[in-house]
């Protein structure tokens, strides 16, 4: 079997680019998208349809709801369950989506953590009941690491707080024991190459088919059964629809904000890629379906 990724800023025509390789050259399609990757957000994530979702399998793709916390870790557990499927089946693999940060992750790898018994756990759970006292405890121990925590992320403090119960060692101490190993090496990953006023065009086309297709009503609803804490309701697209809902905006310059957010994150996107990623082979949308044809 082949594995590729295909990566570059959102609107670049990722998802539609994957569905013809995977078409033509048997493959399964592993999302990195950190908004696809929830049930019931539909248009925000502006993910595949049902149709296109039916036509090829897909990994990544309403895997968890809206109030559920979603991680590196889970996703590497996707891509090796996408992987074994598709060895299983004689299918390739195609990897494709603007979040790659968890891209990255499979390139660096993830470390072990210690084994964990049911005492730990329990423990740790009674200390998550004061999320900022067990911060705080933590950040005590190791500044440097905790510092790059959120002091409500209660699953990256819990996460912390189950390594140190159950080694003794800091986060810190615990990583540099157990560096990261790769969990793929040798992959093929191709960049889109997009022009800037092309891209803010796809951009600005594709927030109006989100108001067409019913973003309003679709926030509406996942506020009501979610409220807004989730993480998953903080994002491009739901943020700018929660403001007008609020009164806050109109429609048209709640239509205007989205695509103003989402070409700050094409850019930041494009950044990313082109300093964390070697050997990476960029060509515009036309040219790259026919250079990935080629390799296969």
């Amino acid at each position: 079997m082949k594995q590729i990724a295909i990566i570059g800023p959102t609107a670049s025509g990722k998802s539609d680019l994957a569905l013809n390789i995977a078409q033509k050259h048997d493959a399964y399609i592993l999302s990195i998208d950190s908004l696809s990757i929830y049930k019931e957000i539909d248009i925000a994530s502006a993910k595949p349809s049902k149709e296109e979702l039916a036509s090829i399998r897909h990994f990544g793709i309403n895997e968890i709801y809206p109030n559920e916390n979603f991680s590196v870790d889970i996703f590497i557990n996707i891509y090796k369950d996408a992987l074994l499927k598709a060895k299983q089946e004689s299918k390739n693999l195609i990897i494709v989506g603007g979040s790659t940060f968890y891209l990255k992750s499979l390139l660096q790898g993830l470390s072990e953590i210690p084994k964990i018994d049911q005492n730990i756990k329990d423990e740790v759970a009674k200390m998550l009941l004061h999320v900022k006292d067990s911060y705080e405890l933590l950040y005590g121990l190791d500044k440097e690491y905790m510092k790059n925590i959120d002091s409500n992320d209660a699953y990256r403090i819990e996460k912390m707080l189950l390594i140190y119960k159950a080694s003794g060692l800091t986060p810190t101490e615990w990583f540099l024991k157990h560096p990261p190993k790769p969990i793929i090496e040798g992959l093929e990953i191709y960049n889109i190459d997009v022009e800037r006023e092309l891209l803010r065009e796809r951009i600005e086309k594709r927030s109006k088919k989100m108001l067409n297709m019913g973003i309003i009503d679709e926030v509406t609803r996942l506020e009501h059964r979610y409220t807004r804490e989730p993480n998953s309701m903080k994002s491009i697209g739901i943020l700018e629809v929660l403001e007008y809902l609020d009164g806050l905006v109109s429609k048209e310059k709640m239509l205007e904000n989205i695509s103003t957010h989402t070409a700050q994150l094409a850019k930041r996107q494009q950044t990313f890629n082109r300093t964390q990623f070697k050997d990476i082979i960029s060509a515009p949308l036309t040219e790259l379906e026919k250079i990935i044809g080629s390799k296969f």
